[in-house]
This record gives C-alpha cells, structure tokens and sequence, in this order.
C-alpha cells in the first residue's frame, strides 16, 4: 500500500521545509514550484495534503477574475482531488486578503502566518 501523498508547492524563499515532519506523520512528499505542476499531480493522483503560500493579486496578474494564486488549485481540487486537506501560509500583510478564498466553496483545513513552526504544522496533520 502506498503513503498518503502531501503536495509542497514551494514558489517563495519563506516556505518552510517540513520533510522530516511528514515523513514522521507517515506521508510521501511531492514538492513542486508551481501551482499548474500541483495540479498536473493531483489529475494523476488525489493527495491527502497540499501545503501551498497565498499570494494576493494586487493587481492583473492571475487571469480572469482571480484575486489570488490559489482559487484555481482550489476549483481543481473540487473535481479531481475533493478530500484533499488545504493548508496554507502566508505573510503578514496577506493575512487580511485571505478571506478572497471564500469565492471557492472548499474548506481550507487550516491557514499559518508565515514564519511558521513545525509544531504549528504538527498540530494540523495531527487532524487529518
């Protein structure tokens, strides 16, 4: 039987390395740079988790009418991957733009302002 998977979508220098926390946790990481390549994943094989840094668009620079680099993985997600569980990061300052996931109807399973610990992380695979 193979490991749960959880995706790392690693598109900033802030993005914490938690490896060893979800290897301990029994997971098989797949660590990409983008969120199209977190989507080709998923398409393939559903992951358990993705771990993934909001950025807020302040201006065009996610196409149509996004506000942010998540809201396509989260409608992807809808139609190949519903369970997985969505954790995400973010700066300080784009804490209070969170809120622009809400267009997408998926639960996020949690949300950490970056810097993050590892027991921060620990304690939500704790309930997956």
């Amino acid at each position: 039987m193979s490991k749960p998977i959880v995706i790392t979508v690693v598109e900033s220098m802030l993005f914490p390395n938690y490896g060893n926390l979800y290897q301990d946790k029994g997971f098989e990481e797949h660590m990409v740079n983008s969120i199209r390549k977190a989507i080709s994943l998923i398409k393939k094989r559903p992951a358990a988790v993705i771990v993934v840094e909001f950025f807020y668009a302040y201006s065009t620079n996610y196409s149509g009418i996004y506000k942010s680099n998540l809201e396509v993985l989260l409608v992807s997600l809808i139609k190949y991957s519903p369970n997985t569980k969505v954790i995400v990061l973010a700066k300080k300052k784009e804490m209070q733009f969170i809120n622009v996931l809400n267009a997408v109807d998926y639960l996020l399973h949690g949300v950490l302002q970056l810097p993050t610990s590892s027991s921060q992380m620990k304690a939500l695979l704790d309930n997956i």
